[in-house]
């Protein structure tokens, strides 16, 4: 049983995550009422249907950008992708209300906090977060449910969504920071867990995460062009 990190509604031991919270939201929030109302309650109700619904959906996503790939080359493959950001995008907006945001909260703060929204409540994931210093933030994910499905080139899709998040907040949460996010190791690969880092970005730096998202791109074209001259 994991009983290190944290779950949907749990706390963070910073004493600024009680400041943060009036600013972050929850995604898909009328959704989530008629669920719990409507749902929840159900003697009936069995939550691993949840997760088994997640998988069908996400089985689905991974095998229209294969297919796209496969069928379509470059061009369906940018249709994918732009349709993963824009919706990545759309939820960043329903994350947080940058009207509310306490100003005496460090962007790195508040990086590391809109990372927990998104572990725990997007991906429904174990988290163990930290704020290493004020320039850098990082967690492990220590379960993801999506562990045993996809493999480790799969998780590429949720690099979109995570692209279309990170599009957001740089519009319009951010306005004088810039993170570079990369991960340094990853369950689906044999790791204990999923490690990331955030840190702030210097001036004139590529970006880790864009830069990594196109190499992985590339190698996927590559290997569906293999496979047809097979």
């Amino acid at each position: 049983m994991i009983k290190k990190g944290i779950l949907k509604g749990a706390n963070r031991k910073e004493t600024s995550w009680e400041r943060a919270k009036v600013a972050l939201k929850e995604p898909f929030e009328e959704a989530l009422d008629t669920f719990r109302k409507e749902v929840l309650s159900r003697e009936d109700f069995d939550p691993t249907a949840l997760l088994q619904f997640g998988f069908f959906m996400s089985m689905a996503v991974i095998n229209i950008l294969k297919e796209a790939e496969s069928e379509l080359g470059k061009k369906g493959q940018e249709v994918i992708i732009n349709a993963l950001i824009n919706t990545g995008y759309d939820v960043g907006r329903q994350m947080i209300d940058p009207e509310k945001i306490p100003k005496n909260i460090s962007d790195i703060e508040l990086m590391s906090y809109l990372a927990t929204i998104i572990n725990t409540q997007a991906w429904t994931s174990i988290e163990d977060p930290r704020i290493d210093n004020e320039d850098k933030c990082s967690f492990d994910i220590l379960w993801c449910p999506l562990q045993d499905v996809y493999s480790a080139f799969d998780c590429r899709v949720q690099r979109y969504l995570v692209q279309g998040i990170v599009n957001y907040f740089r519009e319009s949460v951010f306005d004088k920071s810039d993170f570079q996010i990369y991960f340094k190791s990853t369950i689906p690969t044999g790791a204990e867990c999923c490690e990331f880092v955030i840190e702030r970005k210097k001036p004139g730096e590529p970006d880790k995460w864009e830069t990594y998202s196109k190499q992985l791109e590339e190698k996927a074209l590559k290997s569906k062009k293999s496979k047809k001259d097979m």
